[in-house]
This record gives C-alpha cells, sequence and structure tokens, in this order.
C-alpha cells in the first residue's frame, strides 16, 4: 500500500533530516575536536541513523518489518540508559548545565553524554513514528 502524498513527503524529510544527522557523526572521530575519539562509536551511530533514513523512504512504499522497528526501539533504550547518568549528572551535578562545549576532555564526559542520549531520543520518535505509520497500513 502506498502512502498518501502529505505522508510521502513527511517521510522523504525525515528521511534527509536522518541523513544529516548521519553525516554529522564523521565529526566523532575527530581527535581535534573529542578526546580519545571511538570510531566504533561515531560508526554505529552513522550506521544507526543512516538505517532510519532508509526506513522513512522505504515505508513511503511498503510496511515496515515490527521486528525491525522493535529491534531498533530497544537500541534507543539501551543507548538513554547508557547515557542516562550523564544527562542527569548535568541536569543536576555541581556544575551548571550545558550542551554546547568547544570540545570533550577527560574531565566532563557530560555533554557528549547528554547529546547521545538526546539523539537517542530524537531516534526513538522517529522510529516509534515508523511503528504507528505501520500499524495505519492495517486499517
Amino acid at each position: 500500500m502506498k502512502t498518501s502524498p502529505p505522508l510521502a513527503i513527511l517521510n522523504l524529510f525525515l528521511a534527509l533530516i536522518f541523513g544529516v544527522f548521519a553525516w554529522f557523526q564523521r565529526n566523532d572521530i575527530d581527535p581535534a575536536v573529542y578526546y580519545k575519539p571511538s570510531g566504533l562509536d561515531a560508526t554505529l551511530w552513522f550506521l544507526f541513523y543512516s538505517l532510519i533514513a532508509v526506513l522513512f523512504v522505504v515505508a513511503i512504499f511498503k510496511r515496515l518489518p515490527k521486528w525491525l522497528l522493535i529491534v531498533s526501539m530497544i537500541f534507543c533504550f539501551v543507548e538513554m540508559a547508557v547515557t542516562g547518568p550523564g544527562l542527569i549528572q548535568n541536569l543536576v551535578g555541581e556544575e551548571e548545565f550545558t550542551m554546547t562545549q568547544v570540545s570533550m576532555s577527560a574531565e566532563d564526559p557530560r555533554v557528549e553524554l547528554s547529546r547521545e542520549f538526546f539523539g537517542a531520543l530524537i531516534a526513538l520518535a522517529g522510529v516509534v513514528f515508523l511503528f504507528i505509520q505501520g500499524r495505519k497500513k492495517l486499517e
């Protein structure tokens, strides 16, 4: 079943947004920006954001497998659980809350953890939106 034109346009826009998110992950392996950057972490995020972008395009033409969306949601929740303590420290810790910092340091990883938490939250919102679209196609 094809998606309605307005929803197809929205899906293409969201695919573009997640594609941009994936593109920005290349910055996470830059040692001039991050202290001891993790190439594996950046690659996994690149692949995950790219997957969501592709899923938005595929959802225009056909219903997505439920298991794939559930696995994607689980990944989001795991990442939120892993990075949540950094966000909590950023919110209620001794230092002032910030999401912008020139660079990461070994002493203050809370900024990057907060960013990753919100990245996982945005990704979760995208996957839930795809899940809802799939359920509506059944009706």
